[in-house]
């Protein structure tokens, strides 16, 4: 009977473990420590508490405007510092596209210490998506290495639209499209039918499905929402919560009421971010 239970327990803890990983790709850290501690001590209430995730200093009450170059450094000093004494955070730093030749030195320099994604966000920095600068800015993030989060909650007309002539026009860097359109999600449908024109469009878009999930689940347009995940392809959505404004809980619980398939489920909660992040075990 021991020698039964120990083979059970020896092929059941692999797959649990590998069910239990978990990569939250949208976490606020408005308040530095104090907000990662508040943070991971939510993460362990909910027994969630070996989840990596991906933090960021500004949004909320922090803004980075155009001109904040000193702000802007010296929060980006801080959440590498805090990724590095935390092993299971990835650091999400910001530029301003408007300062030109100073965002690009910022993001050479952040780039050297070991950054890997770089957050903008249209709506709150208060710039255009279609400005030259954003070109500008997001194709020397691609040439860093950088892989660029920007805000796709539709929260301004033609969000959705401006994004994808951005990735048109960057085919150099990986972007993740944060929140998939928000309730505009269907426009990404699109994304099925552009992949099969030759040459117009890189394997480069990607999308974070914080906050969004909560909102679809349960909801009338919940199977259309699992449909657009399937046309622009479950290997490129990560989880995110969109905290402190949703939990990991909330977008966890979402994410499986949505009747996608375990191996679906497995790449959406880790597995994309491992492959894009470069994440170890």
């Amino acid at each position: 009977m021991r020698t039964f239970m120990a083979l059970a327990l020896a092929i059941i803890a692999p797959a649990v473990a590998a069910q239990s990983a978990l990569f939250d790709s949208h976490v606020h850290l408005w308040d530095g420590d104090k907000s990662l501690q508040a943070y991971e001590a939510q993460l362990r209430d909910t027994k969630l508490g070996q989840a990596k995730f991906a933090a960021m200093w500004f949004g909320g009450p922090n803004q980075a405007l155009a001109g904040d170059t000193a702000k802007i450094r010296a929060g980006n000093d801080g959440i590498l510092a805090l990724a590095a004494s935390h092993p299971r955070m990835t650091a999400v730093v910001t530029v301003h596209p408007y300062d030109g030749q100073a965002a690009l030195a910022e993001l050479e320099r952040v780039a050297k210490q070991g950054a890997k994604v770089l957050k903008i966000h249209p709506h709150t920095q208060q710039f255009q998506t279609e400005d030259p600068r954003v070109l500008t800015l997001v194709q020397r993030a691609g040439e860093l290495g950088l892989i660029v989060l920007i805000d796709n909650a539709s929260i301004l007309p033609g969000d959705s639209e401006k994004m994808f002539n951005l990735a048109l026009q960057a085919p150099g860097t990986r972007l993740i499209f944060a929140h998939m359109g928000g309730t505009n999600f269907r426009f990404w449908n699109m994304l099925k039918a552009a992949r099969t024109t030759e040459g117009l469009l890189g394997d480069n878009i990607f999308f974070d499905v914080s906050a969004i999930v909560p909102l679809v689940a349960d909801s009338p347009v919940e199977q259309e929402f699992v449909w657009t995940m399937r046309n622009v392809g479950i290997d490129h959505i990560l989880l995110g919560s969109d905290y402190p404004q949703f939990t990991l809980e909330q977008n966890v619980d979402a994410l499986n009421r949505l009747g996608l398939d375990e191996k679906e489920l497995a790449k959406v909660r880790y597995e994309n971010a491992k492959a894009l992040l470069g994440l170890g075990d």
